[in-house]
């Protein structure tokens, strides 16, 4: 279903426009809007009659500005139904709030859009081989299991305890990957209305998902330095929600760390609120730092609810996540479970356990060899950001696989664009938030080979250029906690 941005928002989120003519600057804003993000694709956008209202505008002046939107492809009406913003074709990609990665035919075209490492070990070979070979046993079965292969979930639950959270193998629910585990506590947890708490920014995918379940999302910030753990207190107390989804390990797309006085912190005001918590810890194995390594967020709060994946530390393609749930939950998430699917790939958790029986328990799932592309890669890629473009704002995380980028001027949107006229793709900083905030950042991931990292800095070096060559005027920014 469309959302609907009501005459008072957008007139929050237009702030001044420029008067002359009043009709054009109208229209103007309104397409600022919609290429942020801010005001979403598909949007219904307020009748005239009540933009009016609103803005103090005259009736000619709205009609001819959503004429104007019109003739630019920006806007459509639908008889009986309203006036909806649109995003024409060539424009999509750069405003899409749905993460989705690209297919260049062509070669030429760098797809920075989706934070991943596209190299994977021989190891992952080794294991996909070996799977093959244990498929026989299993075709005399039905090939169903809703909870995941048994000895899968013993492997992964002896991994929680060696992080220090005791876990028996019927507390692991396999998924196709964590954003399928989210939609299992969803289905099973949510219903239209539900006050969730997210972080701003936080993971596209899921706000989308949360959204498509009929959530009414609650932002809490984080900074580029941080957490503000008071905010996130407050929030809680005030809003009482029912969900809380967060991300403290390497958070997308910070890359932040949460230590284990903000875990206790923030699981002592959920647990007072009643807060049902989901914590995804898809990043919780790329630490590329000697960074300390803080303790689960679940033995701060035993009853959140963990997501983990294979997705970002070993291979994008072997598509396994995982919910790791207290005892209590775990009949009605398989029940919720069976209700979008009848389980994961049996032969992608024969691959995952092999290589899990290759590693220490002790340790994370990314290898080291993995670990070390990476980590050369995030250095390279910081060396030029700062040597080449020493304006842009931004830190070294300890792990994960992004920078979060604070353009000096302008808006990310202007960066994506002129990025895309040289073959790069790109996510402006609304993408990541759940009120369309952060026009002035931009999410870069890092886990690239290194001859693409050179020519992915080459481009966005002409692509800034293009930007302040333009000197487009910066957009206003005010946030709006969707509700």
């Amino acid at each position: 279903m469309a959302s609907h941005v009501s005459a008072s928002r957008l007139r929050l989120l237009l702030g001044e426009i420029d008067t002359d003519p009043a009709y054009l600057g109208l229209a103007d804003a309104v397409v600022r809007l919609i290429v942020s993000g801010r005001v979403e694709n598909g949007a219904r956008l307020p009748s005239e009659r009540d933009l009016v209202t609103a803005l103090g505008l005259s009736r000619t002046t709205v009609s001819r500005a959503y004429q104007v939107l019109r003739d630019r492809r920006y806007a459509e009406s639908r008889h009986g139904s309203g006036t909806y913003a649109r995003v024409p074709e060539g424009h999509r990609r750069r405003v899409d709030r749905t993460l989705m990665p690209q297919q260049a035919a062509d070669g030429r075209t760098l797809d920075l859009s989706c934070a991943t490492a596209v190299s994977a070990d021989q190891d992952l070979v080794t294991a996909m081989r070996a799977a093959v070979e244990q498929v026989p046993a299993y075709l005399d079965q039905t090939g169903y299991f809703p909870s995941g292969l048994p000895d899968l979930q013993a492997a992964l639950a002896d991994r929680y305890a060696a992080r220090g959270l005791p876990t028996t193998p019927e507390q692991i629910i396999i998924t196709p990957g964590a954003l399928a585990a989210v939609a299992v506590i969803e289905r099973w947890s949510g219903r239209p209305g539900t006050r969730t708490l997210v972080e701003d920014p936080s993971y596209p995918n899921c706000l989308q998902a949360l959204r498509s379940r009929g959530a009414r999302l609650v932002t809490t910030p984080v900074d580029p330095d941080g957490w503000d753990l008071e905010a996130f207190e407050q929030s809680v107390r005030t809003v009482r929600p029912d969900l809380a989804y967060l991300l403290p390990d390497f958070h997308n797309p910070t890359g932040l760390l949460l230590d284990d006085d903000g875990r206790a912190r923030m699981a002592r005001a959920l647990r007072e609120a009643g807060t049902l918590t989901v914590v995804d810890e898809a990043h919780v194995d790329l630490r590329l730092d000697e960074t300390p390594v803080p303790s689960p967020f679940a033995t701060h709060l035993p009853d959140t609810l963990t997501v983990g994946s294979v997705g970002k530390s070993v291979w994008g393609g072997l598509r396994l996540g995982w919910i790791r749930s207290p005892v209590r939950h775990v009949d009605g998430l398989v029940r919720a479970r069976v209700s979008l699917d009848l389980g994961a790939a049996v032969l992608e958790q024969l691959v995952l356990r092999e290589l899990l029986s290759a590693l220490p328990v002790g340790t994370g799932l990314a290898s080291p060899a993995h670990l070390g592309r990476i980590r050369e890669a995030r250095d390279r890629f910081a060396t030029g950001l700062r040597e080449r473009l020493p304006s842009w704002e931004f830190r070294t995380p300890g792990g994960g696989l992004s920078f979060w980028v604070q353009l000096p001027h302008g808006s990310a949107t202007d960066l994506v664009a002129a990025a895309e006229a040289r073959d790069v793709l790109l996510v402006p900083g609304p993408t990541f938030s759940a009120h369309g905030g952060f026009a002035d950042f931009v999410r870069l991931p890092f886990g690239y080979p290194l001859d693409q990292i050179d020519t992915a800095l080459d481009r966005l070096v002409s692509a800034w250029s293009d930007v302040e060559r333009h000197q487009p005027a910066p957009l206003p920014s005010r946030r709006i906690t969707i509700a």
